[in-house]
């Protein structure tokens, strides 16, 4: 429903915004209105977080979260608007606002409902507890639920005989439609009486976001396949349960993961309640369905990033593509999905059971995220030894990327697919010439059955010894390292130039800690576009990468490069991060050349195919004028790099 802002208001005046924080944050008083802490949103040191008592707000310096009294009631407690309302307006005294007729109405009908699932599911509990429930009971127990498991997550039975629950809680007529409008009886066939809609299973009591039992989950006693019935079946939708919005569990996962554990969503009940007897409370189970955009959303409520913790098979593989498949539009900043793939034969109850809760502690931090996922299944569709097939690949994973509706997060997953695809094709490059292929059918072998690759007799004539080769490789490394450093410091101290430089800062060939940073860096500025560098450095910090950025902007490296340093004008930065990336895509130019004109020098000193060589015209050979313009692209190149070097040093400062 609407509020109106005057009851919003009022609200806000009466419920102290610093007082509602510091039940979770430890705030200090810098000024009359002005409060700040350690961030409840991201593990940080030094405090960004801000409370502006006067004008009713707060504010994360280093995760961008920004909002009122009913926000944060969201965002720490995962209510709902309406329900963060209610929650308040309680605190602060007052009544909520009238409800329409028609709201009253409907309001009061589910009231009804409500009470009666509510004794339906204490007549199983009974039943179970009953003759009738012994062989349920005793299945329960062989799975290894203890009692005050089955109490706490008021486990029950469906008697066989259809009539029983009927008999025991709907003796007349208004109750009777009640039931069947609950899903928990169904109408009589022919005009006979109303029947049980679950018979002889194990019951599960499904509940709200507050804890109040909405539906069940049925698990059939008797053979399923032989009586023509579903193992496992739930309610049918009602005005209370919707099986595609609902989760099992989701009361006591929504407060576990708001106090930091990681949000699992397995597959069965039976995996949920064997992870919660063992410690891990933050676990949920879709209703025998693939997770809906719905249930995402819900997900998202409780944790940035929910585990999926899925069979490591084909079955699993497919669940986890189905997933991301309804997740993908749906991305937002910070806002994604995990997988974890279990062992070979394993389930969350079985592994827990047999190796504890260190085994899905373990598993959870082997959890691949979503770009990976898609990446990992894309990549394995079709082999990868042609132009062709690599461009096939890359239209299907930029279609990927297209149905992503942020527009932020699209330029990201775009920006992550191309460092992939660029270290991928590298490497099948690489491996090429090394003698393997795509799809390591053996090394390529050349003329003479030679592999190529190799080395023909006088190769190593010329070359350095190995002690000269070992010092100029490890001066170009070095040198190599300080110019990612010193690209980085000038990134983190400009970071308005970054959107300029988004492709080719992808395909800048950073070593894997500089390349981590880098990503954090414009994930920052992403999240929060008119991000400063005080505040880029205080997200960088919050994020666990205080050390890595201190190594990078320290003074021996910006004294490398004055345009780098924060003093620096962005004019300068720009021509500073410019001529490092020219110089990046030169030598790599260079590198490559190199390995062609190696790889061409193999063959050339391969043993000749035809009987003699062709003329062309002015009586030189093919052979002789192909070296002639392999030498010229490689002077080219040179002179090109070297072009390079000089605009990087153009001023004082040696790089």
């Amino acid at each position: 429903m609407a509020f109106p802002p005057s009851f919003l208001d009022e609200i806000r005046t009466r419920v102290s915004l610093s007082g509602l924080v510091g039940r979770r944050v430890q705030l200090k008083q810098r000024a009359r209105n002005d409060f700040w802490g350690l961030s409840p949103f991201t593990n940080e040191k030094t405090p960004s977080f801000h409370v502006q008592e006067d004008k009713g707000f707060y504010h994360c310096f280093a995760s961008g979260e920004h909002g009122d009294h009913f926000t944060w009631l969201m965002k720490t407690e995962g209510l709902r608007f309406p329900e963060a309302v209610e929650a308040l307006a309680g605190e602060a005294g007052l009544q909520m606002p009238e409800r329409t007729p028609e709201q009253k109405q409907r309001d009061q009908r589910r009231g009804a409902l409500t009470e009666l699932v509510e004794e339906a599911c204490a007549a199983f509990q009974r039943a179970l507890m009953r003759k009738e429930g012994a062989a349920a009971l005793a299945y329960l127990r062989e799975r290894g639920l203890s009692d005050a498991a089955i109490a706490r997550f008021r486990l029950g039975y469906a008697p066989a005989d259809g009539g029983a629950l009927r008999r025991e809680i709907a003796s007349d007529a208004t109750r009777q439609e009640g039931l069947i409008e609950a899903g928990v009886l169904r109408r009589g066939r022919d005009g006979g009486a109303p029947y049980a809609f679950f018979r002889d299973r194990i019951m599960f009591p499904i509940t709200d976001r507050r804890g109040g039992v909405i539906g069940f989950g049925g698990r059939y006693m008797g053979d399923a396949k032989a009586d023509g019935v579903g193992k496992y079946i739930n309610s049918p939708d009602t005005p209370l349960f919707d099986k595609g919005r609902s989760l099992y569990n989701l009361p006591a996962a929504r407060q576990a993961a708001h106090e930091g554990a990681a949000l699992l969503v397995v597959e069965g009940y039976m995996d949920v309640i064997a992870l919660a007897d063992h410690g891990l409370e933050a676990a949920v189970a879709p209703l025998g369905t693939a997770v809906t955009e719905t249930q995402i959303a819900e997900l998202w409520r409780l944790a940035d990033e929910p585990v999926l913790c899925l069979d490591g098979d084909a079955a699993g593989r497919k669940a986890a593509l189905r997933a991301a498949d309804r997740a993908l539009p749906l991305l937002a900043p910070g806002k994604s999905l995990r997988f974890a793939f279990l062992p070979a034969g394993e389930d969350p109850d079985t592994l827990v059971r047999a190796q504890g809760a260190a085994a899905i502690t373990a598993l959870i931090k082997s959890a691949i995220p979503l770009v990976e996922t898609i990446w990992r299944n894309e990549s394995a569709q079709a082999p990868l030894d042609t132009p062709e097939q690599k461009a096939a690949l890359e239209k299907r994973l930029f279609i990927q990327a297209s149905r992503i509706e942020d527009e932020t997060v699209k330029r990201l997953y775009q920006q992550a697919f191309r460092d992939r695809l660029w270290r991928a094709f590298r490497e099948l490059s690489n491996s090429g010439f090394k003698g393997g292929s795509a799809r390591g059918r053996g090394a390529w072998r050349g003329a003479g059955n030679m592999r190529f690759g190799g080395r023909p007799d006088g190769y190593a004539k010329g070359r350095l010894a190995s002690g000269e080769a070992g010092a100029v490789s490890n001066a170009a490394d070095a040198g190599h390292r300080r110019r990612q450093e010193l690209l980085l410091a000038a990134l983190i101290n400009h970071p308005g130039l970054i959107a300029d430089f988004a492709e080719p800062l992808a395909e800048a060939p950073l070593d894997p800690d500089l390349t981590e940073l880098r990503q954090a860096i414009e994930m920052g500025v992403s999240t929060q576009p008119d991000l400063d560098a005080e505040g880029l450095a205080h997200h960088l910090a919050s994020t666990g990468r205080d050390d890595l950025m201190a190594s990078v902007t320290r003074p021996a490296v910006v004294a490398l490069g004055k345009q780098a340093g924060r003093a620096a004008p962005d004019s300068e930065a720009r021509g500073l991060i410019d001529a490092i990336l020219r110089q990046f895509r030169q030598s790599a130019l260079l590198k490559e050349t190199a390995v062609a004109a190696q790889l061409q020098s193999v063959v050339d000193a391969s043993p000749a195919i035809s009987d003699g060589p062709e003329t062309g015209t002015g009586g030189e050979s093919p052979e002789a004028l192909h070296d002639q313009a392999r030498e010229r692209r490689i002077v080219a190149y040179r002179d090109s790099y070297t072009q390079g070097e000089a605009a990087l040093s153009k001023s004082d400062d040696e790089v």
